[in-house]
C-alpha cells in the first residue's frame, strides 16, 4: 500500500469521528475501528466511515470457540473489511475456522501480545518467558493455521518477519519521537516499525488528540 498508516478511530461521537477522518484522509491509508467505536456506533457507524472511501480495519479481536468465531466472521461480511483481527490465543482450530469464514479479500490477522503488556504481565497470567518468545510462539501458530499475518509490537516485528517472510504485519502502539507512551509499554516510532518490517502502522492518539490532527498525520507520513 502507498500509505501504511491506519488511523485508530476510537471516538465516542460519530460526527466528530467522521470530521476527523475527513481532516486527515490525505495523509492516511485506512481507518481502524475497534471495540470502543463498534460498541458505540454499531453497523451504522461502520458504514458511515466506510462511505468516506478509505479501507476499513475492523479490530474486534474475536476470541471464542471456533464455531462462534466463524459465525461472527460471516456476520461481518457486510462491512467488507480490509483487515479483521482474532486472538491467536484462541488456538489453531479457531484461527483456521476464522480464516475459512472470512470474506474474499479480507486479511485475517492474529493478535499475539497486546502492546500494553510486558513480561511481568505475562507472568501474572501464568505465561512464562519473554515477550519475544510469546509473540514468536503465537506467530508460528497463526502461520500454521493459515492466517495472513499477526499483530505485534514494533519491537518484535523484525524477528517475526525473518521467519514469516510473506506475512502481513500490523503494528499498533506507535509513538512519534518525543511523544508520551501513555498506557503502552512496548513502543517504537512509526519509522522504526516500518523499517523493521511492519505492513500496517496503527496510530491513534498522536493524531486524534493533536491540536492539529492533519499536521500531525502529515508529519508522521513525512517520516516514512
Amino acid at each position: 500500500m502507498s500509505n501504511p498508516v491506519y488511523l485508530a478511530l476510537d471516538i465516542p461521537q460519530l460526527d466528530p469521528a467522521k470530521a476527523l477522518v475527513e481532516k486527515v484522509r490525505a495523509h492516511i491509508g485506512g481507518v481502524k475501528l475497534g471495540l470502543e467505536f463498534f460498541c458505540a456506533h454499531g453497523a451504522h457507524g461502520v458504514h458511515e466511515i466506510a462511505h468516506l472511501g478509505l479501507p476499513i480495519f475492523l479490530d474486534l479481536k474475536f476470541h471464542d470457540i471456533p464455531n462462534t468465531v466463524a459465525a461472527a466472521m460471516q456476520a461481518i461480511h457486510v462491512y467488507e473489511p480490509a483487515i479483521v483481527t482474532v486472538h491467536a490465543s484462541g488456538g489453531r482450530a479457531m484461527m483456521e475456522d476464522a480464516k475459512a469464514a472470512a470474506a474474499n479479500g479480507t486479511k485475517v490477522v492474529a493478535v499475539t501480545m497486546l502492546t500494553s503488556l510486558d513480561a511481568n504481565d505475562l507472568t501474572a497470567t501464568g505465561v512464562y518467558g519473554s515477550a519475544e518468545t510469546q509473540v514468536m510462539r503465537l506467530a508460528e501458530l497463526a502461520h500454521a493455521a493459515g492466517l495472513d499475518g499477526i499483530v505485534c509490537s514494533g519491537q518484535e516485528v523484525g524477528m517475526v518477519r525473518k521467519a514469516w517472510k510473506d506475512g502481513f504485519f500490523v503494528v499498533p502502539g506507535l509513538r512519534p519521537a518525543g511523544s508520551g507512551t501513555g498506557d503502552q509499554k512496548r513502543t517504537v516510532t512509526p519509522r522504526q516499525a516500518r523499517d523493521n518490517g511492519a505492513s500496517v502502522l496503527v496510530i491513534g492518539r498522536p493524531i486524534s488528540r493533536a491540536e492539529d490532527p492533519a499536521a500531525a498525520a502529515r508529519a508522521i507520513e513525512a517520516t516514512l
